[in-house]
């Protein structure tokens, strides 16, 4: 299944993508689970799929980010080794971890916002899970279990805000810097998770790219890392981590700027698309 978060007409719903067609499952969940979140939270989704619903032209509606309240969002950081090394990070045994607000997020074809305090803002490309069963202390080996499944995403980072400390929290929260969709693909869709590829495109170019088998701590590991410090709730969104090339180390530098577009493009998940623009 492919599902969507979307605005139609004044009305935010969600729904199951079929080719050019949206069935509103939204509307037939009503007040019992008026977003994708809370259905993913209730496990009424084969049974909302199952139902009789209105029919949309995908074409009419207006994405919004793949789960667009998420409760909590986790980042991995340098999680490939191309990237780790790029940045002169140590190895470390456990995964760098640090978070997003919710009100960061931007969907696919909305804009991505380079703030007036910056120009310095990077690209992200990366695979995003999101739970949908919750728990806590999960084990690696039930880990997959508990995702509902994949999304695109673009961790756009504000560079020198990221860099005032040793922190990251600044430069990854400004307003519409945290892209994610276009849509969220079920488990079942994907076959062979570790040769599933993240490339980011920046004007057309490559300037990203590195298969899931990259990843130094893959996703069992990241779940259980995670659920043992806090427990994971359905709706809770996982960025995996970002491979080599970020503009932020290359000479010179690489930043995103205001009429230029940016790709996140993942075999067997979709295709985000954002424009840049600057702030008014």
């Amino acid at each position: 299944m492919k599902l969507i978060s979307f605005r139609h007409g004044a009305i935010d719903s969600y729904g199951l993508v079929d080719d050019q067609q949206v069935l509103d499952l939204g509307a037939v969940a009503g007040a019992e689970a008026p977003d994708l979140k809370t259905a993913l939270a209730k496990g009424l989704l084969p049974a909302l799929a199952a139902r009789p619903a209105p029919v949309l032209p995908l074409s009419s509606v207006t994405l919004l980010p793949t789960l667009p309240n998420p409760g909590k969002i986790f980042c991995v950081g340098h999680n490939y080794e191309k990237h780790r090394q790029e940045t002169g990070r140590a190895k470390v045994g456990h995964p760098s971890i640090f978070t997003r607000f919710a009100d960061t997020l931007t969907a696919h074809r909305a804009p991505i916002v380079r703030p007036r305090v910056s120009t310095s803002l990077d690209f992200e490309g990366e695979l995003a899970i999101v739970i949908g069963k919750g728990g806590r202390y999960i084990p690696e080996d039930e880990a997959m279990a508990h995702i509902a499944g994949f999304t695109c995403a673009n961790d756009a980072s504000v560079r020198d805000w990221q860099w005032h400390t040793q922190q990251f929290t600044p430069g990854k929260n400004f307003p519409a810097t945290g892209a994610l969709g276009p849509w969220l693909v079920t488990p079942e869709e994907i076959t062979d998770l570790p040769a599933v590829t993240v490339t980011t495109r920046l004007n057309g170019q490559v300037v990203q790219q590195a298969p899931l088998a990259d990843l130094i701590f893959p996703l069992p590991v990241i779940v259980a890392y995670l659920s043992s410090f806090t427990p994971l709730s359905p709706g809770d969104v996982i960025l995996t981590g970002t491979p080599g090339g970020v503009g932020a180390k290359r000479e010179p530098p690489l930043w995103m700027k205001p009429g230029d577009v940016v790709e996140v493009d993942i075999s067997g998940v979709g295709l985000l698309r954002n424009d840049i623009v600057d702030e008014v």
